[in-house]
C-alpha cells in the first residue's frame, strides 16, 4: 500500500533541516526511510511546494528539488477536489477547520486508499469523522 507523507514528516529527513531530533522524531525519520527502501511513498504536488517553498539558498533549493524528483507527483484529479471540499464541509460543520491543502492531502489518502503518514495532530480531528487511514510506526511504537 502506498503512503502519502505529510510535509512534518518530510521535514525531519530533508537536508535544510539542522534541529536535533527527539527520540520519537528519529523513530519517524527512520519509518520514512523504511518507506523510501520499499519504495511505497507517495508524492502530490501541493507536498511538494510547501517543502520547497522559502528556501533563499539558491543551491539548497536545487538540492532538495533534486531529491524530491524522486517520487513522482500523484495527480490530482478533479474528484479529489470535491472531495476534499466535501470534507471540508463535513469539518466546519463539527467546528473543526483546516488548511484547503490539508484538505487535499486528506482527499487524496482517502480516494487512493493510501494511507496518510504524519504527526500532526490536526488529522487525527479529521479521522474522526472521515475514513482517513493514518499510518503508524511498525517498530512497535504508538500510531501516529
Amino acid at each position: 500500500m502506498k503512503v502519502l507523507v505529510d510535509i512534518c514528516i518530510w521535514s525531519l529527513a530533508l537536508p535544510r533541516q539542522t534541529r536535533q531530533l527527539t527520540s520519537r522524531d528519529s523513530l519517524l525519520k527512520a519509518e520514512l526511510t523504511e518507506l523510501v527502501k520499499e519504495g511505497r511513498v507517495g508524492m502530490i504536488g501541493p507536498i511538494r511546494r510547501e517543502l520547497l517553498s522559502g528556501i533563499r539558498d539558491q543551491s539548497q533549493y536545487r538540492k532538495l528539488r533534486d531529491v524530491l524528483r524522486a517520487f513522482p507527483d500523484e495527480p490530482i484529479k478533479t474528484t479529489d477536489y470535491e472531495i476534499a471540499a466535501s470534507l471540508h464541509n463535513q469539518r466546519r460543520i463539527a467546528h473543526i477547520t483546516g488548511s484547503a491543502i490539508a484538505f487535499v492531502i486528506c482527499a487524496v489518502a482517502v480516494g487512493r486508499r493510501w494511507q496518510l503518514f504524519t504527526s500532526d495532530g490536526d488529522f487525527r480531528h479529521y479521522a474522526e469523522a472521515v475514513p482517513i487511514p493514518l499510518s503508524s510506526l511498525r517498530a512497535g511504537s504508538d500510531s501516529i
